[in-house]
Order: structure tokens, then sequence, then C-alpha cells
């Protein structure tokens, strides 16, 4: 089995736990405070950026597309042959390291640096693309985003719940039913079932929005202020239930290397281990989702600007808030378990089918252990989760200016501070505590 998810615990620290908590809330809050007396407009809400017209022509030229194509159509051909065909020891066979590591937390800086790189590469397109079709089918009426929403439900089931989810087999199966269900679907309706069906492209376009490159109504390259991106995210009901799976998720990630879970659930059987931990996951997201709609919903709908607001009410209004979150608690949870297990993932691609080969010279050598300290690990985790909860103030604020006259603004914002605290103090505590 991999070990999913190492991090440092409680006595990695550099700071006591209570202090590492207040310090950060404080941060928030201050923060909150800061922008309230001195940020009475919104400023990302109609940020052009500055077009980078040569780099458009170079990402857009055919070879640069023709090459993106291959790249991700060879990566998921290796993934599956290696998944399939290499060792049934999860230990020898790269296939649940390079997509739990390499895919699901590479998607993370790959989209932050490169922006909306992911759908280029989209395997999945391009197999239903080279399938003639002179017409699609129009996609359901209030299908939204919710396909993404279960698809990843059920990947981080498998991730977080299921104890074979690392199994070669398990993964063999995984991505090959993944891959037919989208390829079929995207036959079907074309093109724009990827934009709401894929998960994993649905989850890299929301982390691009971040990014300091972006498109702009022409489609072309744009430089931005990544904040201004994060402000275009759709205020989808569907976006606003894909973001807290993924906060709560992580939640529930934390809570189940605590030993008081472990000590509980050790001696389970696999089918109670199975009810208890998805329990576990959906209590998690539906604490998550509650705290959040809440505190959405308690900024107070009578004082909001007329026709400022979408279908998805202030919930969806305020769902881009949560990208950054959802990015701090990712590198949290997951740093050191991509910077060792991801070194695996190399050792492993030596030989991917199991046969003896050393196509990369790897042979005999092992993860390095030593580059990264205990206390590095920790600072980066509370740090992560600090300023991404940062972020998600300053971004909330300035929806806010929005949305709000500038008389409430302050006070309509207070349930949401509440929740950010709230969440800042509970993830410090969940990735940190033992």
């Amino acid at each position: 089995m991999i070990a999913l998810h190492g991090i440092g615990g409680r006595g990695d620290l550099p700071v006591p736990l209570w202090l590492a908590v207040y310090s950060a809330g404080a941060a928030v809050a201050v923060s909150f405070f800061a922008l309230a007396a001195f940020w009475s407009r919104p400023r990302f809400e109609r940020s052009a950026g500055t077009t980078l017209a040569r780099l458009t022509v170079v990402a857009d030229s055919r070879p640069v597309r023709w090459l993106l194509k291959a790249i991700g159509l060879a990566a998921f051909v290796l993934l599956l042959g290696s998944a399939w065909f290499g060792s049934s020891e999860p230990s020898r066979n790269p296939a649940p390291t390079w997509l739990y590591v390499w895919i699901w937390v590479g998607i993370i800086p790959l989209s932050l640096l490169l922006g909306p790189i992911w759908r280029l590469a989209n395997p999945f397109r391009t197999i239903a693309a080279a399938v003639p079709r002179t017409a699609y089918r129009q996609l359901p009426r209030g299908i939204a985003y919710w396909p993404a929403v279960g698809g990843l439900a059920v990947f981080l089931w498998l991730e977080l719940v299921y104890p074979d989810g690392s199994e070669p087999l398990t993964v063999a199966l995984a991505v090959t039913v993944y891959s037919v269900v989208n390829v079929a679907a995207g036959i079907v309706f074309g093109p724009r079932w990827f934009a709401i069906g894929d998960s994993f492209e649905v989850y890299a376009e929301l982390l691009a929005k971040l990014s300091p490159f972006g498109r702009n109504d022409q489609h072309q390259l744009v430089l931005r202020n990544p904040l201004a991106g994060l402000a275009t995210i759709p205020q989808e009901k569907g976006v606003v239930a894909l973001l807290c799976l993924l906060l709560g998720s992580t939640a529930f990630d934390g809570i189940s290397r605590w030993s008081a879970w472990t000590n509980q659930t050790g001696q389970l059987t696999h089918a109670g281990h199975l009810i208890v931990s998805t329990l576990g996951l959906m209590t998690s997201v539906a604490l998550v989702s509650a705290l959040f709609l809440l505190a959405a919903r308690s900024t107070g709908t009578t004082n909001v600007r007329p026709g400022a607001v979408g279908t998805a009410g202030l919930p969806g209004a305020f769902v881009h808030s949560l990208v950054p979150i959802a990015i701090g608690y990712a590198v949290a949870h997951y740093f050191s378990f991509a910077l060792f297990q991801g070194q695996e993932g190399f050792l492993l691609a030596s030989d991917p089918f199991g046969r003896g080969w050393n196509l990369l010279g790897v042979d005999g050598k092992g993860i390095d252990y030593a580059f990264l300290g205990t206390g590095l690990i920790a600072s980066v985790q509370i740090g992560a989760i600090v300023l991404g909860h940062v972020l998600g103030v300053v971004a909330a604020h300035d929806r806010a200016a929005h949305l709000f006259r500038r008389r409430q603004l302050r006070r309509a914002q207070y349930p949401l501070l509440a929740a950010m605290v709230a969440f800042t103090a509970g993830g410090i505590a969940l990735v940190t505590a033992s």
C-alpha cells in the first residue's frame, strides 16, 4: 500500500499549536479589518490584464497544440498500461503514484503556473475529437457542473476511504471506467461536456483562475492579477458543491489520521471501515458546506445591490474565495507527500511494467527523506493555510465591495469573516494535531 499524505505531526511545529492557531486566526482577522478600512471599491471585477499577443500566437500554433495533445495522450496510455500490465504490488507499480501524486497533486502547480493548459492536453478530448461527428446532442438542462462533482466525489472516496485505493487493479479499473464515461459523453455531447463533466478538467480550470496567465474575451492570452482571474469563476451551485467537497474531504483526511480516529477504527472489519469512513467523509463535507452556506447567506440578501447576485445566490457570489483556501489546504496536506512519494514515481518509471528494466538508470536508489526537515514541512503547512485564507478574505472583500453599499460593507462580511477564522484554525489543527 502507498502511505498517502505523509505530513508532519504536532511535535514538528516550530511554535506551540495553540499559538499557531491564534496567530493564524488573528492574521486573517487583521487582514479583514485593514481591507475594510482602506478598500471600499471593487478592483478585480473588470480587470482585463495585459494582452500577450506574441505568446498567444505561439501557444495557439498547431505544433504546440499537437505537442500538448501528444504528451497528454502518451501519459494516459502509459498510466493505463502500467496499471493493467505492470506489477500487482503497489510498491512496484508506478500507476498509483502517478495518479495520486503526479496527476492529482501535480494539477495544482501546473495550473497555477501555466494557467488553463490542462484542457489542451486532456487525452479524453483528444480521443473524443478523433471520432467524426456532424452534430452533437444538447447537454441536459440544469446539468451545470454536477457530473464533475459526482466524479470528484468518487475519486476522493477511492483515495481517502477505500482501503485498496492504491492497488494497481483498483487504479486500472477506476481510470478505465472514468475514461470510457468521459470519452463516450464527449462523443455524444461534444467538447462542451469536458468543461462541466470531466472532474479533473473542471478542477484544473478552477485552479487556473488563480494563475497570472489567462484568456480575455477575444481568447487571447493575458498577464493579469491572479485575484482578477479568480473573480471570473462561474457563480454556479455546482461550483459551490465542488469546492465544499474539496474542503470537506481535506478535513476528513486530517481527522482520519488522528490517533483518536485510528484507535477507534483500527479493529474494524473491511465492511465496517468502509461504512464508518464513508459516513465520516460525508459528515465532514456536510459540516464544511453548512458553515460556508450559512455564513454566505447570513450576509443578507436585502442589502445587496439590485441585480448583482446570480441564480446561485450569495454562496455563488462568494464561492471564488474558497479556491485559494482549497489550494492552501491541498498544499498543507500534500506537500511532503508529493515531494517524497513523487520521487517514488520517478524511480518506478524506470520499470513501468515490472519487467526488470532500468530505463532511467536508477536501479538501487531510494527516496531521499533527508532533504526536508520536519520543521520546514510544518512551516509550509501553516504558511499555506494562512496565505490561502488571507487571499480568500481579499477576494471575498472585493466581491462584497461590488455587492454592498459602503456603509453596509463591513457589517455584511462579519459572518464570512467568522467562517474564515474557523476554517483557518480548524485547518491548522487538522494538519498538525496527532
